[in-house]
């Protein structure tokens, strides 16, 4: 009984910051991104960042939604808006978008950046900075 009563404030514990972490994280990643450099690797590992013009933003809202003002379906496109949701819990944005590679984007914040990554056989990453 003992130590079923210790397992049960272990797990309550480690709910608890479990939920602080995701709150802390919040504040971090809501409000409008803009692009500012893309990663598109070779496929050898050896790819780097580079800056690009680009009119690109996209916003991380309080209600777990986002919008951008161009595609996510096609992240080399600028011409077509779209919007999803996104999760703290495994660092994704889901889409409506029809290719399954892109269905879910996963992100992280490293840096005051944004990184987005696309799945894909050579790798592709976009970078984004805060705009507001």
């Amino acid at each position: 009984m003992k130590k079923n009563i210790i397992f049960l404030m272990l797990i309550s514990l480690l709910v608890s910051c479990n939920s602080d972490d995701q709150e802390n994280s919040t504040p971090e990643l809501i409000g409008t991104w803009k692009l500012t450099e893309v990663l598109a690797d070779p496929g050898d590992g050896s790819g780097t960042f580079k800056a690009v013009q680009s009119n690109k933003t996209i916003e991380f809202k309080n209600n777990g939604t986002i919008v951008t003002n161009t595609s996510l379906c096609d992240p080399y496109s600028d011409e077509i808006k779209s919007s999803g949701s996104f999760s703290l819990h495994n660092n994704s944005i889901t889409t409506n978008c029809q290719n399954s590679n892109i269905a879910t984007i996963h992100f992280e914040l490293k840096n005051d950046y944004l990184l987005l990554h696309y799945l894909s056989n050579e790798g592709y990453s976009q970078k984004f900075q805060r705009s507001n």
